[in-house]
């Protein structure tokens, strides 16, 4: 009962927020309706970022609408598209629908926007061979892949490495795969390098391995931060998986 009280308050006490600083009608609906997690978003989404504030409030407010409209950013971007075709557009399309897992028509996106002086650009790049990956057609993803890597020192990033890895693994080629993928691993922020390298050593064979590197990954996890925890469950998640 006392719980209940509790969030009755917290969810009163956020409605008056909503009327006395103007906000949209329908956070009341979603703070009525789902307690206590719609008073949890609206705090993110709106509270939270009028003391935070910058590029932290921009990201706060991101993770927010995609919990309650994941297809949101692949709409508005598609508009964005219709209405003004750049490659600027076509790039936050594709991110988008690789993001929902529409990877065909990422690839279509990256491609058409891979022309003239953008022909060359990392990011277009990196994306197209991505999407090409996860369409299971690596062999065209890694000539992308090499090429990008021998533009310059600092287009060797490690997403790139991870790309390549996955793309050298695909091909059967486990010794390019583990230096790309154990180097990525070390060097990308958050969990996609490890969970990938822990699925490369399960699937070739190197199960100790790949268990050890599972427990750092459960290691981390414990001390990641509550709003990136989602996250990092789907890549513990995958790696687990994979070793069994």
């Amino acid at each position: 009962m006392i719980l209940l009280g509790l969030s009755l308050l917290f969810s009163i006490a956020l409605c008056v927020h909503v009327v006395r600083t103007g906000q949209q009608m329908y956070w009341l609906m979603i703070i009525l309706l789902f307690q206590p997690l719609g008073g949890l978003v609206y705090l993110i989404a709106i509270v939270a970022p009028e003391f935070l504030g910058g590029a932290k409030a921009q990201k706060a407010r991101q993770a927010a609408r995609q919990v309650l409209d994941p297809q949101r950013e692949y709409r508005e971007a598609g508009q964005a598209v219709d209405d003004t075709p750049t490659v600027a557009n076509r790039a936050r399309l594709a991110a988008a629908a690789s993001g929902l897992g529409k990877h065909a028509e990422a690839e279509r996106l990256y491609a058409e926007a891979l022309q003239g002086m953008y022909a060359d650009d990392p990011q277009l790049l990196l994306g197209r061979a991505n999407a090409l990956i996860e369409l299971d057609r690596a062999a065209e993803a890694l000539p992308l892949l090499e090429g990008l890597s021998a533009q310059s020192p600092a287009a060797r990033t490690p997403n790139v490495a991870l790309a390549m890895g996955r793309a050298y693994h695909a091909l059967g080629r486990p010794s390019e795969a583990d230096t790309a993928l154990r180097w990525a691993a070390a060097h990308l922020p958050g969990f996609e390098g490890m969970a990938r390298y822990a699925v490369f050593l399960a699937q070739t064979g190197r199960k100790d391995e790949a268990r050890e590197a599972l427990a750092e990954i459960d290691k981390r996890l414990a001390k990641t931060h509550s709003h990136f925890r989602k996250e990092a469950r789907g890549w513990r998640d995958l790696a687990a998986t994979a070793v069994g």
